[in-house]
């Protein structure tokens, strides 16, 4: 299973990131998908969760009516849409896919997401 990330970069704060996150090696639509973050000197949290066609989301409270997660299943594509990003934002975002009815979980790398104010 490869999760691989983009659309990380240097924002200013207010500003907005797209993030994507592309799968390959089981079928995208058969998973949840997830986005994580890790902030320096902080545990993994997470971020977003979709259920495996999208008509079911769920937000940390910090971001919700900020960030959307969605999903493309003809790409085998996750998205985080993260507008009005805030100091406290910055982190290594990661996607994670998770079997609906299998204890499986699979993780990308990460892209970094850095708020200048």
């Amino acid at each position: 299973v490869h999760l691989i990330e983009s659309g990380g970069g240097v924002v200013q704060a207010g500003g907005s990131l797209r993030l994507s996150c592309v799968a390959s090696g089981r079928t995208f639509s058969s998973y949840n998908m997830g986005w994580y973050r890790q902030r320096p000197g902080k545990e993994r949290e997470w971020v977003a969760k979709s259920n495996f066609n999208g008509s079911k989301t769920f937000y940390r409270d910090s971001v919700k009516g900020r960030f959307t997660i969605s999903r493309d299943n003809a790409r085998d594509t996750v998205f985080l849409q993260m507008n009005n990003l805030k100091p406290e934002d910055p982190a290594v975002y990661s996607c994670t896919m998770a079997g609906i009815v299998t204890p499986e979980a699979y993780w990308g790398p990460g892209t970094q997401v850095t708020v200048s104010s």
